[in-house]
């Protein structure tokens, strides 16, 4: 099979998929001519999720044009804040990404998170059948295509994985209104309804309680809340 040679110049933000991005520009590159321009860009390392405009010497193109030579492709990012379109913005998570699971939820969003690795099929099916924007750092998941919608993780630290998260998609913020545990809405519950989960000084010590529909889980602001306030706080501060 013939190859052809093109340029392709990938955006900044791309650049932990693509090393060479960094030192900016266009750069040669050779294809075979009959692959899509989305294919080419998954060879490269690329995640099509992380993927926004396509523009093939000046012109927006769909991800299954065919580049031809000589042709020069800019690979631009997704747009912030990104809108996802279709059905309400809800999250997945994968295995490796508890504690953001817990932050979202913290701040009132939906986001289902597996405690289990089931695989990347089941995952991508669950994403698909519950019409769910997939959060993960495994890019061979993300490229799966039965996915509904998908986003790459950037960083590693629970903070700025928030912080990327809530920049990205801008969801509606309504803290304390999740089971940080399971995902449930939460509503108000009186000390009698959750007198079984209390032990003796947190029975004597607080009287405002609110407990999940969903699995039973009762909260009230133990030791641990100035902690998760923080957390709130800073959200609400530049997202809310």
């Amino acid at each position: 099979m013939k190859t052809v040679e093109i340029r392709a110049e990938v955006a900044p933000e791309l650049a932990l998929f693509v090393p060479h991005a960094r030192r900016g520009g266009a750069h040669p590159l050779a294809v075979d001519g009959v692959s899509t321009l989305g294919h080419v860009i998954e060879s490269l390392g690329v995640p099509l999720t992380e993927v926004g405009a396509l523009v093939v010497d000046g012109r927006e193109v769909p991800s299954g044009h065919v580049p031809a030579a000589g042709e020069s492709v800019a690979v631009r990012a997704v747009r912030r804040p990104q809108h996802v379109p279709g059905a309400p913005l809800r999250f997945l998570l994968d295995v490796h990404l508890g504690t953001l699971a817990r932050r979202l939820r913290l701040l009132g969003v939906d986001a289902a998170y597996e405690s289990t690795d089931i695989g990347d099929p089941a995952l991508s099916a669950r994403s698909a059948a519950e019409k769910r924007v997939l959060l993960s750092r495994d890019r061979g998941l993300l490229r799966r295509r039965e996915l509904w919608a998908g986003a790459f993780v950037y960083s590693t630290g629970p903070d700025e994985q928030l912080h990327d998260v809530l920049d990205r998609f801008a969801p509606e913020l309504r803290p304390w209104t999740r089971c940080t545990a399971c995902n449930g809405v939460l509503r108000r519950a009186t000390k009698e309804e959750v007198a079984d989960q209390l032990k003796g000084g947190t029975q004597k010590s607080y009287d405002v309680f609110a407990q999940c529909a969903e699995c039973g889980r009762a909260y009230w602001k133990g030791a641990h809340h100035e902690q998760l306030e923080a957390i709130v706080e800073r959200a609400l501060a530049e997202f809310a």
